[in-house]
């Protein structure tokens, strides 16, 4: 149930992509200096192009006689996906919070009811369901009464003793002397599969960091994709949670960026602090 299902969540693949060393468009010999000249005239031209496409396209964002939305039902002019898909809904998050610092009182609709998945999402994937009085806080938070004891007492036998043993961490959740735990649940995006006045189905799209910071740490800090699955119910004049599911991805191709060290990480966790999320 819980939704890192075991310590640094599901291994992913980690793909990099490089271009080839050798010329790759099949080029035998170096031309002379005028085929260079050639190209470098070619490339600057491709840029300038480039430049006034998205100046028009950034001029285009100002015409009133325009469609935001495009046209059809899919997307806009040109195969383009419709900006209303990923914009932001103007929705204002919550103002109100629980004093474990879970944002309450969602709107009754259906960006509120995604709104409140990525909220709950990232708190049921934090480091504060590791230990047992937080994580007990949180479920009585944001479950639903008619399930609150199932889920508290399945979460209970997810984070057993011998699952925080194995996470490297201590019997109260935390990491050894020295070290920093990195649990966190990161929302990418969500999305309402179905919708009621009373229920709701959202899935939401994450990004998960999930280990121990410090020398010697046989757990490194891994970043995993995963989407979670809520069930919610409007209950008390907010939603919450009737119960919820993780599955792996989807996963983008890994990057080539040079990894970070224990110090660099843990100084980050420490500084950077999350987010209240609205749809």
């Amino acid at each position: 149930m819980s939704l890192g299902d075991e310590p640094g969540y599901p291994d992913t693949g980690h793909t990099r992509t490089r271009l080839p060393e050798s010329d790759p468009y099949g080029g035998a010999s170096r031309r002379g200096g005028r085929s260079s000249s050639r190209s470098l005239v070619t490339v600057v031209g491709v840029v300038v192009l480039l430049i006034a496409a998205i100046a028009f396209a950034n001029r285009g964002g100002d015409d009133n006689s325009s469609s935001a939305t495009g046209t059809g039902s899919g997307s806009g002019s040109g195969g383009q996906p419709k900006t209303s898909s990923t914009a932001a809904s103007g929705t204002k998050p919550v103002e109100t919070k629980s004093g474990e610092g879970i944002p309450t009182g969602f709107a009754h609709s259906s960006q509120g009811a995604q709104s409140a998945a990525a909220n709950y999402a990232t708190v049921l994937g934090s480091d504060s369901m590791f230990n047992t009085a937080k994580r007990h806080a949180i479920v009585q938070t944001i479950a639903d009464p008619a399930t609150m004891n199932s889920q508290q007492s399945g979460f209970d036998s997810d984070y057993s003793a011998d699952f925080l043993k194995k996470a490297g961490l201590t019997a109260d959740g935390t990491a050894p002397s020295g070290s920093t735990f990195v649990s966190r649940t990161l929302p990418v995006g969500t999305e309402a599969t179905s919708y009621s006045d009373d229920a709701a189905t959202v899935e939401v799209w994450c990004n998960g960091l999930f280990g121990i910071a410090g020398t010697g740490s046989t757990s490194p800090v891994t970043s995993n994709w995963f989407t979670v699955t809520m069930k919610l119910n409007w209950s008390g004049g907010d939603w919450k949670v009737l119960e919820s599911s993780q599955k792996t991805g989807p996963t983008p191709v890994t990057g080539d960026n040079p990894v970070s060290g224990s110090d660099e990480i843990s100084k980050a966790v420490q500084e950077f602090g999350g987010f209240t999320y609205a749809r």
